[in-house]
């Protein structure tokens, strides 16, 4: 289906950045970087880089050129949203406010590409213009699917992110005497 829609192969990076990469994230020992501004940002800057540039219509059309370029956007993608959630989940909470602020860029960098995407009004997807009215869409609406799943799921998960730094800053805070 991800060759044939859009909306497909969003879903599927979806699954990976959303779901996948969070649940790895959570697994891994601590790094020897982990928890420092340069990490934390630099996560944030390779997810936004890397979602972005992946999704622009010429690089996202020679996904289907290329079986290595395929495996490098999902390697890519993957990856940097491992990196950024080990960032956001596992922190300590004096770091709680910085934690905030990178994932509230991240979580805007896809909502605003999910954006994009969703209000544009042509199909930017060349590879799904002779492929989508098989599944009843048309390439603009297979579009318009494709961006609502990242932008709206996209906040949501980020939100989560931001509640768990909520959470362990007030836990912090409750415990310090006065």
């Amino acid at each position: 289906m991800s060759v044939s829609l859009f909306a497909a192969r969003i879903g599927q990076h979806m699954i990976l950045i959303l779901l996948a990469a969070p649940l790895i994230a959570s697994t891994l020992p601590g790094w020897r970087f982990r928890g420092t501004a340069a990490s934390r940002w630099g996560a944030v800057a390779a997810f936004s880089a890397f979602l972005w540039f992946w999704h622009m219509p010429v690089p996202y059309e020679w996904t289907f050129l290329s079986t290595p370029v395929y495996w490098a956007m999902h390697i890519s993608l993957f990856g940097s949203a491992i990196w950024l959630w080990a960032e956001l989940i596992d922190h300590a909470p004096e770091r709680a406010v910085s934690v905030l602020a990178a994932g509230t860029v991240a979580s805007v960098q896809m909502g605003l590409l999910g954006a994009v995407i969703t209000l544009a009004s042509w199909p930017m997807y060349r590879p799904h213009y002779a492929t989508t009215h098989i599944w009843g869409l048309t390439p603009l609406a297979d579009q318009h699917l494709g961006g609502v799943l990242m932008w709206v799921p996209g906040m949501v998960f980020f939100l989560w992110a931001a509640l768990r730094s909520c959470s362990a800053l007030w836990r912090k805070l409750e415990a310090e005497p006065a």
